[in-house]
């Protein structure tokens, strides 16, 4: 099934420097197959488990997370980069490359105890991720777990987060980026 995945992503060298790889989803979101084999692979690592609501990163994020959650019948809760959301919102800061930036969700997107799925499309060094997790946690969440069509493991997201104890699925990964 990875194949299936992988195929359907388009590479852009170069993007958006050079020497990157860029993966676009966009090819695999927009072929009905791609998109619905990667909602039904994302939710079979999560079968049995008790889902409250999905938090989708910005913005690929968005739209694996709202598929999701509908099919979980569960909620949706937006994380979203500084200043995009209209109502009260936390935040939390992370590193970059060079500087930093910052995830926000509304103060009352999430309940204490509730269980939470984390989705994106990538995880690659994982700042963005942990960052979402930690945002989670603070608002009283608790992580299920963390579902990603691509990870890149030599940029050592994927790892951090289970070193961190999280179960992350992902549906391929691209070696050596």
């Amino acid at each position: 099934m990875a194949a299936e995945i992988k195929d359907r992503i388009r590479t852009i060298p170069d993007h958006p420097k050079p020497g990157i790889q860029f993966r676009d989803i966009m090819t695999l979101l927009q072929d009905p197959i791609g998109l619905n084999l990667s909602v039904q692979q994302i939710l079979a690592s999560w079968t049995g488990e008790r889902v409250d609501k999905v938090a989708g990163i910005e913005a690929r994020g968005f739209i694996l997370g709202g598929a999701i959650a509908v099919a979980l019948e569960a909620g949706f809760v937006a994380v979203r980069k500084a200043g995009k959301l209209p109502h009260t919102t936390i935040g939390v800061d992370y590193d970059l490359e060079y500087g930093t930036d910052r995830v926000e969700i509304h103060t009352d997107a999430i309940h204490e105890g509730e269980r939470i799925l984390l989705v994106d499309d990538l995880i690659a060094t994982g700042g963005t991720a942990l960052a979402a997790i930690d945002l989670i946690e603070q608002s009283g969440g608790v992580i299920v777990g963390c579902g990603f069509v691509i990870d890149l493991p030599d940029l050592g997201g994927s790892e951090k987060i289970r070193k961190r104890g999280f179960t992350v699925s992902s549906l391929c990964a691209f070696e050596g980026e």
